[in-house]
């Protein structure tokens, strides 16, 4: 993929991008949001470029490509690929916007790094650039392709269920009652939502009932900001002014944790507003009649604050062999273990397929759990809500 000229070049100024990424990447979106104001207002999301997680998302990303390609040069990183072209798709990006991100993106990386961009450093680096924004191109098409849907489609709210103080159900039906895209458990639509401002803004949410309904499902948690962020935008319009009757723009289903059908031992794990994709699975392992092990795991601040409680414990109680561990903070006194997740007493059968979804320190725990009881890393799948930010630790690295 690679050519060896250009990975010996990658591979030399590697540690300098790396050092300097930050500042490329923080120039990047000023130059870009100067240029084309409208893609802050109606297409990234506000609130990740004032928190400075896009940020980081983006130079995680680039970092964790090069680093690949040079170490690499014949292979594709598809798994992180995948993941980007998804949230992507449910964003409706388009192969005329990649020339874009190229021009701003490269103006960004010779300001910074001034002389040391030579002729052959800018022709390297782009040849990174163009093999990575192909790659996502091609898979986006045949995402396109894939979906039943073109861009985006009106739903009315049927239904509204509040579910804990800050997590509220949606249930919503297409307007026109054509005919609606398939999906698999554990995946998420994008939402789209014009603001008092007048921007249109976009949030993915996960959908949490097991496929072959025609309804959409999904529960929204409101995000409170802190000195650091805002508020939740999209969260806290959709909390505050939708409600049965009202017409919202969803996108096709995308996302690419999705529950592979298999007869392997399962564990479910969950933190927060993480249980979304988990119920949709518990659900269509329930519907299917899945005899293998399910051990189903979340951990919350307090069982007030668990999210579909009911439905983590119905759907676990209609499979053959499941058990469910919750984890709380406060309250835990018979509603489940008290602290945060400790796996040490939790049985790990072999073979097991893992499924996270929380915040990135819960998952990144976890994970090192599950390794330490067995369980391949190749079988130990996650989901991120917002910016990858998993992929910003080859970033620090290189630096």
């Amino acid at each position: 993929m690679l050519s060896e000229q250009s990975a010996t070049t990658v591979r030399a100024t590697l540690p300098a991008v790396g050092a300097a990424i930050g500042q490329i990447t923080e120039r990047f979106y000023a130059r870009l949001f100067e240029a084309h104001p409208e893609l802050l207002r109606d297409l990234f999301n506000r609130g990740n470029q004032a928190s400075g997680a896009q940020k980081q998302a983006l130079a995680g990303s680039i970092a964790a490509f090069a680093t690949h390609l040079v170490g690499n040069p014949d292979q594709r990183p598809d798994v992180m690929l995948n993941r980007i072209a998804h949230k992507h798709a449910s964003l409706g990006i388009v192969p005329e916007q990649y020339p874009i991100v190229h021009e701003h993106l490269f103006a960004a990386i010779a300001e910074i790094l001034g002389d040391a961009v030579t002729e052959e450093v800018a022709a390297a680096w782009t040849e990174v650039y163009w093999l990575m924004a192909n790659a996502l191109i091609a898979i986006e098409k045949r995402l396109y392709e894939q979906s039943a849907q073109t861009g985006w489609r009106e739903w009315k709210v049927v239904g509204r269920t509040e579910e804990t103080g800050d997590v509220a159900t949606f249930r919503l039906r297409p307007v026109d009652d054509a005919p609606v895209p398939g999906y698999r458990a554990g995946q998420y639509v994008s939402v789209g939502v014009t603001l008092a401002d007048g921007a249109r803004q976009i949030r993915q949410y996960s959908l949490t009932a097991a496929p072959g309904s025609p309804e959409r499902q999904f529960a929204v948690k409101r995000v409170s900001g802190d000195a650091a962020t805002p508020d939740g935008e999209v969260s806290n319009h959709l909390h505050a002014h939708v409600r049965e009757g009202d017409v919202i723009q969803l996108s096709a289903p995308y996302g690419d944790l999705v529950l592979e059908d298999t007869d392997a031992p399962l564990l479910l794990a969950s933190a927060g507003i993480g249980v979304t994709p988990m119920i949709a699975m518990l659900e269509q392992l329930a519907d299917a009649g899945h005899g293998a092990p399910v051990t189903v795991v979340h951990a919350d601040r307090s069982p007030a604050t668990h999210a579909l409680r009911p439905d983590h414990e119905a759907y676990a109680a209609k499979l053959a062999d499941a058990r469910t561990v919750f984890f709380y903070e406060q309250d835990a006194e018979g509603a489940g273990r008290p602290g945060r997740v400790d796996l040490a007493e939790v049985a790990v059968p072999a073979g097991t397929r893992a499924y996270l979804c929380g915040p990135l320190p819960f998952m990144r725990a976890v994970r090192e759990q599950l390794i330490a009881k067995g369980v391949a890393p190749a079988d130990i799948h996650y989901e991120v809500f917002g910016p990858d930010l998993w992929l910003a630790q080859p970033a620090a690295a290189a630096a």
